[in-house]
């Protein structure tokens, strides 16, 4: 799956969808695309002005931020099922996200946790179908080949 049809499939096709399987590329691919918005957007809020003179109280600092609290806000439900359906893929209940997000606001146990979840997100799913679906590259094992 290339970048345009991870992008597509994750905001599109695929929005708020939590069953199924994503492949690696899928959930990296939109991983980047998310990344570079939120770049973007960052950076056009600093180039509006955004967080000079920052004091208590002063919501114009702020005002240039709007679009990125929006886009985060856009963003929230279709990062969470691609990551869902990445865990899927890797036979792991969604459910284990959750507990990597409670984790992560531990001290210390948060750093272990983030760098655990990034390898695992980078780890192979599993080959052929699984509980949560076929598999998304199309591999399909036959036993009967080998009988």
């Amino acid at each position: 799956m290339g970048f345009v049809d991870a992008v597509r499939t994750s905001l599109i096709v695929k929005y708020a969808t939590f069953q199924g399987r994503a492949a690696r590329s899928e959930f990296w691919y939109f991983s980047l695309f998310y990344g570079l918005i939120l770049l973007a957007f960052g950076a056009l809020g600093f180039a509006l002005g955004g967080g000079s003179n920052f004091r208590a109280g002063n919501l114009r600092s702020f005002v240039p931020f709007v679009p990125l609290i929006i886009v985060v806000l856009a963003m929230i439900i279709p990062t969470i099922a691609v990551t869902v359906r990445r865990l899927h893929d890797r036979d792991m209940s969604g459910w284990w996200y959750l507990g990597f997000v409670v984790l992560g606001f531990i001290p210390v146990v948060g750093k272990l946790v983030s760098l655990a979840t990034l390898v695992l997100y980078a780890l192979k799913g599993t080959v052929g179908p699984n509980r949560f679906g076929r598999d998304p590259l199309g591999v399909e094992h036959n036993a009967d080949i080998f009988a």
